[in-house]
């Protein structure tokens, strides 16, 4: 009877052990609040203490066909620039997002999901397939060189930055993004 009483004390206490981190998760994860945009805090101020934009940072990255392509070469319409990986399970739940928004508005909006491709966990045979197999039409772009990641210091994945049409950063999200996230980030690049 003894060791029946303390297999089960022991079982209690790990319920409550696992329903006390449940609930420290659950307060933490809503006061950081991963899901929010950041306006842009890397502007400057002058000495009239008005804050400049700052433009986004060049970089290079390739094409499914190897051609080399610049974030400048997409500057004069709104841009969102996500970064992702096919192993990435943050980034595979808000792809479809991605998508939907590229369907509605991939005119208007210019989309670069720069997948980081590094040659060992992720190759951009393993992107590529992923995107197919899913059935995703928005623009892929490989870092093959880690270029953008240096630029951008990106870190974690996914990371998202939303650049108005002069090229301007406006906003960056990191972490997964839901949908109403997605859309008040267009938003704030839009052309009205």
């Amino acid at each position: 009877m003894g060791k029946k009483k303390t297999v089960i004390i022991l079982v209690l206490a790990f319920v409550l052990l696992l329903a006390g981190a449940y609930t420290m998760y659950k307060k933490l994860s809503s006061s950081v609040a991963p899901n929010l945009l950041q306006e842009d805090k890397n502007t400057q101020e002058d000495e009239t203490e008005e804050n400049e934009k700052v433009l986004a940072p060049d970089f290079t990255v390739y094409d499914k066909d190897g051609e080399a392509a610049k974030l400048s070469d997409y500057v004069g319409k709104p841009i969102v620039l996500n970064f992702w990986a096919s192993w990435c399970g943050p980034c595979k739940m808000e792809m479809p997002d991605f998508q939907a928004k590229y369907e509605d508005s991939g005119s208007e909006i210019q989309y670069l999901m720069v997948n980081m491709t590094d040659g060992s966990r992720e190759t951009q045979e393993s992107a590529e397939e992923f995107i197919s197999d899913e059935g995703y039409t928005f623009p892929v772009l490989y870092d093959l060189d880690y270029n953008a990641a240096t630029v951008y210091g990106v870190y974690s994945l996914p990371t998202t930055y939303f650049i108005d049409s002069e090229g301007y950063v406006i906003a960056q999200a990191k972490g997964a993004l839901s949908a109403e996230t997605l859309e008040q980030g267009i938003d704030m690049i839009k052309d009205d």
